[in-house]
């Protein structure tokens, strides 16, 4: 049990050492702090009628109001915790789902293998835009964590394979031949001698999970096939075009949303790069 909690604070030693991982984790917490000050100030949630519509920002409506009776900061405060809520959520479950058939594909190959191989294969080639828009306009009681799940389902054939590919090569290494003469099982042999050494790896699927599914959720909002009666990113965007706030030039019904996406995603972006200078060894000699 010291040798992990040593493994795991090398590893933490290590992230927080990158200068791209750590501006992108700041960046991330600072966006999520932004969008739960709601509960610190006690802003309630924004409900149709509940302010005067059509109003430009003021100090009483820092960013307005909509057609709808909503005050927009208020929205895009709890925007800013459906939307992280949707892509964080997805992308535990869609990594989680990717270590399993990983793991167990990577390490016992033959038949299992093979089976979890063409599993993942089948749903890479599902075309899935239209195959998302068919279910979530099908799903009639389509709530937030229903979404999160259905863009979970998605999401986890990425980090399969390369979960797979890494633990086929590093079965072979030396210490995990130790590690099975000395008596351990196959799941000791997993998830202590070979997931600490695949963090990096495994990181990256997650961000690049959380990116896709936040990325998903937004453009189905947009078209209108996302949850009813919630409050997103896309969402916002959604009701913009439909009162058409571009050509009126009511920018402050456009811009914040778009803003805090292309923050998130930055963030994100940064993050990945830490993480890819931390696990490839050419960048890392560099």
């Amino acid at each position: 049990m010291s040798y992990i909690k040593v493994r795991f604070r090398n590893a933490i030693k290590t992230l927080m050492g990158n200068k791209k991982f750590f501006a992108g984790l700041t960046m991330l917490v600072l966006i999520s702090f932004v969008g739960y000050s709601a509960y610190i100030f006690q802003i309630p949630f924004p409900k149709f009628g509940s302010v005067p519509p059509f109003r430009k920002p003021s100090r009483q409506f820092l960013l307005g109001t909509d057609g709808l009776g909503r005050d927009l900061f208020a929205v895009l405060l709890y925007s800013i915790q459906t939307s992280l809520y949707i892509g964080f959520t997805a992308g535990i479950i869609g990594t989680a789902i990717g270590i399993l058939v990983g793991f167990v594909g990577g390490y016992k190959g033959g038949l299992t293998d093979h089976v979890l191989r063409s599993i993942t294969d089948i749903f890479l080639v599902i075309p899935l835009w239209p195959l998302l828009i068919l279910i979530s306009a099908s799903v009639r009681s389509l709530s937030i964590p229903v979404m999160a799940s259905l863009l979970a389902a998605f999401s986890w054939q990425g980090s399969a394979r390369a979960i797979r590919s890494q633990v086929m090569s590093l079965k072979e290494r030396e210490f995990v031949n130790i590690a099975r003469l000395s008596g351990l099982g196959t799941f000791e042999i997993l998830f202590k001698e070979i997931l600490p050494n695949m963090i990096p790896y495994v990181a990256s699927g997650f961000v690049m999970s959380v990116t896709g599914a936040i990325l998903t959720e937004a453009a189905l909002e947009i078209i209108g096939l996302g949850p009813p009666g919630a409050t997103s990113i896309g969402l916002m965007l959604y009701w913009s075009q439909q009162f058409a706030a571009t050509v009126k030039g009511w920018w402050w019904w456009l811009v914040p949303p778009i803003i805090v996406l292309i923050l998130i995603f930055i963030a994100l972006f940064l993050i990945l790069l830490g993480l890819d200078e931390i696990s490839n060894p050419r960048l890392r000699k560099a």
